[in-house]
């Protein structure tokens, strides 16, 4: 194999691992921009474009594990948090992993956490994931959200 062979090759491996690790970065934006912002409107076909059938959440979502526990708790917050809005903050890469700071917003609608924020009470709170993303869908996510600052917000007199 000749130098200019192997240089050739080597930038084609190069450049095809850069474009994955780009379409793996749409994916996790696609977390956010498609499925947890307004989620009333998604459909389980749009969840499993972006997670594998067998996702794994840490911890469990309140819809079960897999791509259709997360439907089902979308389809859940979505119904009590119509303007759910989930903006990432920042987004760091290690590999096929991203860890994603961002802030979720909303004014819930109906009973959410065991409380019926009726006041039409807002709340904006920080959440950290961190996802794995396999060939082309995030396989398994940590997540962290500042639900007790959210209660505090709704039910500050």
């Amino acid at each position: 194999m000749t130098f200019k062979t192997m240089l050739t090759s080597l930038t084609i491996a190069v450049l095809g691992a850069t474009h994955a690790l780009a379409d793996d970065l749409q994916v996790v934006r696609s977390f956010y921009a498609d499925l947890l912002t307004t989620p009333a409107d998604v459909t389980p076909e749009e969840v499993r474009a972006v997670v594998t059938e067998d996702w794994e959440s840490i911890p469990t979502p309140r819809g079960g594990p897999g791509a259709e526990g997360l439907y089902k708790t979308l389809g859940g917050f979505g119904s009590v948090i119509p303007d759910l809005a989930w903006e990432p903050q920042e987004i760091l890469q290690d590999g096929n992993r991203y860890i994603v700071r961002s802030i979720a917003t909303g004014t819930p609608t109906g009973p959410i956490f065991g409380i019926d924020p009726a006041t039409g009470k807002s709340f904006k709170i920080m959440t950290i994931d961190i996802h794995t993303v396999e060939d082309g869908k995030i396989v398994k996510s940590y997540h962290v959200e500042e639900w007790a600052k959210a209660i505090q917000q709704l039910t500050a007199e």
